[in-house]
């Protein structure tokens, strides 16, 4: 009877790679399912960046997550219109965009606030060199290592920031989770 008792309360050992490829699928199935709801609340499969610089600081640090809205889905409240309205975002007027500079695909993009709009053929800033085509002039919030606009530096020299080089807006943010992907990167 002890022998009976033996084999039901055995239980059989599941393989190791039967084991790891379960939790391979779940992780997988986990990854889809936020990529699915973040493409439907934030109109991107990838809606996170990691600050990497303190070029926004006090308001973003670096390792920051930043949730970002797809542009598609927003439009741009930019810091001069937001001193008119009252609208801020990040402690600041207007809205912070993440850009690609130059519109080049594979580099690090900007996260940036929208400080004003130019229309071809404008000075970009008082005494400044004339838009060659509409676009955003842009800076970051940190008052000591951004004291220029970004147009009038190396991050996007003497060229406002098109609408089609904009990937969103900034929406949210979480505090040094950002860390994680920094230390991958």
């Amino acid at each position: 009877m002890s022998e009976i008792n033996k084999e039901n309360n055995v239980q059989e050992q599941e393989n190791p790679w039967v084991s790891l490829g379960k939790d391979l699928l779940s992780v997988i199935a986990v990854l889809i399912a936020f990529m699915v709801l973040s493409k439907l609340a934030f109109g991107l499969w990838t809606p996170m960046v990691a600050v990497e610089s303190g070029s926004m600081e006090p308001h973003m640090m670096i390792g920051d997550i930043i949730f970002i809205k797809s542009i598609d889905r927003v439009d741009i409240t930019t810091n001069a219109e937001g001193k008119n309205t009252g609208y801020k975002s990040f402690e600041d007027y207007g809205n912070v965009i993440l850009y690609r500079p130059y519109g080049e695909e594979g580099v690090t993009p900007i996260i940036h606030r929208a400080m004003y709009r130019v229309e071809a053929g404008e000075p970009m800033w008082r005494d400044g060199p004339i838009a060659p085509y509409s676009g955003y002039i842009t800076k970051g919030d940190n008052v000591v290592t951004n004291m220029h606009f970004d147009q009038e530096g190396q991050i996007s020299y003497e060229m406002p920031v098109k609408d089609e080089w904009i990937i969103g807006i900034a929406q949210y943010r979480i505090p040094y989770l950002g860390y994680i992907r920094l230390f991958f990167s």
